[in-house]
């Protein structure tokens, strides 16, 4: 018999932490990428529109070793805080992680990726697209006005 004693099992989540439901299960979510310093994080509304999940989040890292540590830091609150374990793709490369809850889905990038595949362009409806591009074009125009005038 050894004398090691064997790691205590970790404490099974309780009934009512396993049993969130999807918009408790993205507030948990986009904590834990706040927490790990996630950019430019937009979430999608997917409920009447899929039946893969409720939500779908989109999120950035700096660099292929920030997104697979993003990733892997959330699958491992989920882990200790739900008891869910969700299944994880694309953390070797770092350049495309999906992380698939059953609820909500969650895509980190990288910034080059991201912009590559635009996949906000193709889940988001076409007047939040209007919006957040008229936006993006008000700021550009604002910033570009203020260096103007700084000249």
């Amino acid at each position: 018999m050894s004398d090691t004693a064997s790691p205590a099992p970790a404490p099974a989540a309780s009934t009512a932490e396993s049993e969130l439901t999807s918009d408790q299960l993205l507030d948990r979510i986009l904590t834990s990428l706040d927490d790990d310093k996630a950019e430019e994080v937009v979430t999608i509304d997917l409920r009447g529109r899929s039946a893969m999940a409720d939500h779908m989040v989109i999120a950035s890292g700096r660099s292929s070793r920030q997104v697979a540590a993003i990733a892997e830091k959330l699958v491992q609150r989920l882990k200790e805080q739900t008891g869910r374990s969700a299944r994880i793709e694309g953390k070797d490369t770092g350049d495309w992680v999906l992380i698939d809850t059953d609820d909500v889905i969650v895509h980190v990038f990288r910034p080059e990726v991201r912009e590559f595949y635009q996949l906000e362009k193709m889940w988001m409806p076409a007047d939040a697209l209007r919006s957040a591009t008229l936006e993006r074009l008000r700021a550009d125009h604002a910033a570009e006005e203020a260096r103007r005038t700084q000249i």
